[in-house]
Formats: structure tokens, C-alpha cells, sequence
């Protein structure tokens, strides 16, 4: 055993719910599941006008279905009512079981929302759900939201005593967290090395590299650190074709849930300052929109992100620890295969999806953006995207799809040089691309 200062989150315990006052509804949306227990805690109160509401909007599910590893298993769902919402809400939008019953009374999901609790071997650990508007602003505008404490681990990485926990885990962990938080290199290339870094553990794993993992850490960790790599970085070669296809992919991941689920009208509204910000309008081009989220980039996004670094890091952050990142929540289990460079690709999609929509968002609110519309934008295209299990995977075909999720491919969505050279004016529509190949439209 040995005592090490590691990077751990604690800051899931700040959050306070603010309850009537927030903009937002919890379950305002999508479909909120009940476990098994708080089902039966709900069958066993005493018969009441409530109670009568409870049973009439509780659906048992046929079997039980798999909480994609954030819970306990689905046992039934809450019916939502005409406009989409929980039936139990009272007219402060507050929920009345918890008001008239308490929280103990309340389903696994109800009771711990926006809290994500994961067990890491014999260590309980939370992030948060950006779906929450006060969540959001908890994470994103945190100047230190992980502070580094004493462990004691053992000399593989895992906590004594844990049942199961995946080979070197916590080394991999802190190496990962230590390369967002690396203040010496633009974010970009920080991701860029995490993908270096995925790929040979990879490789390492499968026995194509014959090296051992603290080794490999250690080595890679000391590399990083020198800074060395920042120039060699930069000086790899920018197509002027990357930006219009890094546009034109987050034009689709945007749009890949439009047609699968409930479109909440702050979602709407995002999607409209988003494509009102690059320029989305009758005649308009992908070469005219490419230019207009280069000048979205580089006047207004690029200036208030490099007065707030802390909040894509922030965001980056968060989505490692909600996802078991750089294992994956099937690697999280004993028998789940590992493809950490898959896992790459999914933050890399959800990092490159937000940042896209912020540059928009920016172009749209130019001058006067600011930190209240990124948690806007950012708990929005969360609540729309985090609550449908299948968006990920669909991700990952669309990447597949369109050959980008190679090292160059990820690079793409990741990379914007600002370029200085995009003057303030409208930009005139080429006739050589047509307008529909910007696939997010603008929802009535």
C-alpha cells in the first residue's frame, strides 16, 4: 500500500437543487424509469388522492431492462402527460411525493438526479448530469472543480479490498485527468495526445505492443510534461476542407435525434441560435456557413474561451468521469471488452458536437456571449442527447460513416486554428454547394 495525492471529485456534493426557481423541469422531457424498490415503496403508501395519480401514471416495464450502468435495473416508467411533463409535478413545479412523502419515499433515479453515482471497486464516486441547469453551472463555471487528495492505493492502481476493478485503472485515470488539466498545451492537443494515449493501450492490451502499463504511463506522463510536442503539433498541416467538414459533422450529430425524441423548446432555441449564428438561411452554402462559423470562431468564441479555459476543460472532464472514461461502462464490468480508442471517439463526438454549437451560439450572441448562454446551450443539448442511450452509438456509425473516426478524422473535429484573416461581412452563397447539405434544419 502506498499513499498518493490522486485527482478525485468531490464537487457532486455542492450541488443544492433550487427547486421552483430553476428555469428548467427535471423530468420536463424525456422518460423518467423506476426501480424495483421505489416502485414498491410507491404501492405501500396509504391511499390518497396522490396515490390514486401514482397508479394511474406508473407503467410496469414487461421485464426488467438494463439501466445502461447508471442505476438499478428499470422495473416501470412514469407516464408523462399531455405536455410532456411529470404527472405528480404541483403547479410550483415541485414534486408532491417528495413534498407531502419526503425524499425516502422517492425512486433511485428521483432521489439522486442530477447525481451520478458509479461504484469504482469498493469507492463510490458522483459526477453530475449537465442536463441540470444549476448542474451545469456547478461544473462548467468552476475555476477549480478537482483539487487533488491523499489515497491509499495499492502499488497496481486499485483500491485494497475491490471485488473487481479493471488493471490499472486509477494510474490510467490520473494520467487522463492530469492531460485535460494541462494548462501547457491548447486543449486541442491535449485531446490529440489522449488519443495517442488510448491507442496504445490498446495496442498494449491486445499484445500488439510488448510493454508494461506503468511503464508506458510513467514514460508517457514524463513526455507530456516537457512540452516538447506543443510545436510539432501545431505544425501539422491544416486542409481547408477540415473546417467545412467539421461543421458539416456537427451539423449531424446535431441533428441525429431530431426525428427520435421529444424537442424541448430550449433545445429549439439553441438549435436556432446555432444555425442563425453561422449564417443558415435560403441561398446559403457550405462554403458560406464554413465562413461564417470561422468568424463566429475566431471573433467571439475563441476570445471568451481564452478568458475561461476552465469550462471545456471543465465539460471534458465531467463527460470522463459520467462515462468511465477511458474504459467505457461495459469495460467498467468483469467480463467487458475494452476498446479504448472507441471510447475516444465518443468524447471526442460529444467534445466536438458542444463545442461546434457554442461557436454558433457565439456567432449568434456575438459581443454579449457569455457564461449564461454556454450553460444555456450546454444543459440544453444535454438534456436532448444524454437521455437517449442510443445517441452514442449512432455517433460512433456517423463518425464510421463518414471515415473520421481515424487519429486525422478525430483531429478534424477537434482542431480550429483561429485565422485571423475572416473579415466582419456576409458571405456570398456559392452556387457549386448546395444549401441542403447542412443537415440541421431550423425546428418550427
Amino acid at each position: 500500500m502506498q499513499q498518493t495525492n490522486q485527482i478525485r471529485p468531490d464537487y457532486a456534493e455542492a450541488f443544492r437543487c433550487i427547486a421552483s426557481a430553476c428555469e428548467d423541469i427535471c423530468c420536463g422531457g424525456w422518460k423518467v424509469v423506476v426501480d424495483q424498490p421505489g416502485y414498491e415503496k410507491l404501492q405501500a403508501l396509504p391511499p390518497s388522492p396522490l396515490r390514486t395519480l401514482i397508479d394511474a401514471s406508473i407503467q410496469v416495464t414487461p421485464k426488467d431492462v438494463d439501466s445502461n450502468g447508471t442505476g438499478p435495473p428499470i422495473f416501470a416508467r412514469i407516464v408523462m402527460n399531455e405536455s410532456n411533463q411529470c404527472p405528480m409535478l404541483s403547479a410550483e413545479r415541485l414534486c408532491r411525493v417528495h413534498s407531502e412523502y419526503g425524499e425516502a419515499t422517492l425512486a433511485y433515479v428521483c432521489a439522486t438526479y442530477p447525481r451520478i453515482v458509479h461504484s469504482i471497486g469498493t469507492t463510490k464516486e458522483k459526477a453530475l448530469a449537465l442536463s441540470c441547469p444549476e448542474a451545469a453551472r456547478l461544473v462548467l463555471l468552476n475555476p477549480r472543480l478537482l483539487e487533488p487528495r491523499s489515497h491509499r492505493v495499492e502499488e497496481d492502481g486499485s483500491p485494497a479490498d475491490a471485488p473487481w476493478l479493471p488493471p490499472f485503472f486509477w494510474p490510467v485515470r490520473e494520467v487522463v485527468l492530469a492531460l485535460i488539466l494541462n494548462p501547457h498545451y491548447p486543449l486541442w492537443q491535449r485531446l490529440f495526445l489522449l488519443g495517442v494515449l488510448c491507442r496504445q493501450l490498446d495496442a498494449i492490451a491486445s499484445k500488439e505492443l510488448n510493454r508494461p502499463v506503468q511503464e508506458f504511463l510513467d514514460d508517457f506522463d514524463t513526455t507530456v510534461k516537457t512540452i516538447e510536442l506543443s510545436a510539432s503539433m501545431e505544425a501539422m498541416p491544416v486542409d481547408p476542407i477540415d473546417l467545412s467538414t467539421q461543421l458539416d459533422t456537427v451539423g449531424r450529430l446535431a441533428g441525429l435525434m431530431l426525428r427520435r425524441s421529444y424537442l424541448t423548446p430550449r433545445y429549439i432555441e439553441c438549435l436556432n441560435e446555432f444555425t442563425s449564428g453561422i449564417g443558415n438561411a435560403p441561398g446559403a452554402t457550405l462554403e458560406s456557413l464554413a465562413a461564417r462559423y470561422t468568424l463566429a470562431h475566431d471573433r467571439f468564441f475563441a476570445p471568451f474561451f481564452d478568458r475561461h479555459p476552465h469550462i471545456l476543460e471543465n465539460f471534458l472532464i465531467n463527460t470522463i468521469l459520467r462515462c468511465h472514461f477511458p474504459y467505457g461502462r461495459d469495460g467498467m464490468k468483469e467480463s467487458g471488452a475494452v476498446s479504448m480508442a472507441r471510447e475516444f471517439a465518443l468524447l471526442t463526438a460529444q467534445y466536438a458536437l458542444m463545442k461546434g454549437l457554442l461557436i454558433g451560439v457565439a456567432g449568434f450572441h456575438r459581443e454579449h456571449f457569455s457564461t449564461e448562454h454556454v450553460v444555456h446551450t450546454v444543459q440544453a443539448a444535454t438534456k436532448h442527447f444524454d437521455h437517449h442511450p442510443e445517441f452514442l452509438n449512432l455517433a460512433c456509425e456517423l463518425l464510421v460513416e463518414r471515415g473520421l473516426n481515424t487519429p486525422r478524422g478525430l483531429t478534424i473535429l477537434v482542431r480550429n486554428a483561429v485565422s485571423h484573416a475572416v473579415e466582419d461581412r456576409p458571405s456570398s452563397p456559392s452556387p457549386e454547394v448546395p444549401a441542403q447539405r447542412m443537415p440541421v434544419e431550423t425546428p418550427a
